[in-house]
């Protein structure tokens, strides 16, 4: 954490990782930015244990075509699958090209003790467990505000870029005397 204070924006699990760092050191994080974010100790829809299951399956075969497909059919709107599949086999490629270090989390202070500024961003689109995680970060977090992107899933980035840059850039600026 040497690079911080800093603004943190994450996306998915790096949402995640971005919203540990807050928790363990709000004073170092001058705002945060989750999107389509994952949450330290989340309890899994049945629909997200199956496409983890499957990816694994995959991927214990050694078979990273069919592990690219499962995120393909799991992740990704058809219309970008193109684009994004030689993406996703590079890194299920780099994933599995080592064994897998053991991850010790510290322990984390509740989510209720987080008063960074936050902006939780979901697209409409997106699987019930990350609405429902944004949802609870947006209830938990002192002054957290959500915004929902139309026609987007879990890659908001990807299926509405403008959109989530209109946003972040908002975001960023204020209280910075920073035009928008």
């Amino acid at each position: 954490m040497g690079l911080l204070p800093a603004s943190l924006v994450g996306n998915s699990l790096g949402g995640g990782i971005a919203l540990r760092a807050a928790l363990l050191d709000p004073a170092r994080v001058d705002r945060l930015v989750l999107v389509g974010s994952g949450l330290p100790d989340w309890e899994w829809s049945d629909e997200m244990r199956g496409y983890f299951a499957r990816e694994e399956e995959a991927v214990a075969r050694g078979d990273i075509e069919a592990a690219v497909e499962v995120n393909m059919a799991f992740w990704v709107a058809p219309d970008h699958r193109d684009e994004l599949r030689p993406m996703q086999r590079r890194a299920l490629e780099l994933q599995t090209a080592h064994d897998e270090p053991e991850v010790v989390w510290p322990e984390l202070p509740p989510l209720e003790t987080l008063s960074v500024p936050t902006l939780v961003i979901v697209g409409d689109r997106d699987k019930d467990d990350f609405q429902r995680i944004a949802r609870r970060i947006t209830d938990s977090v002192t002054g957290a505000r959500l915004e929902v992107v139309a026609g987007a899933g879990h890659l908001v980035g990807v299926e509405r870029p403008d959109e989530l840059n209109r946003l972040l850039a908002g975001f960023l600026a204020e209280d910075a005397g920073v035009p928008e």
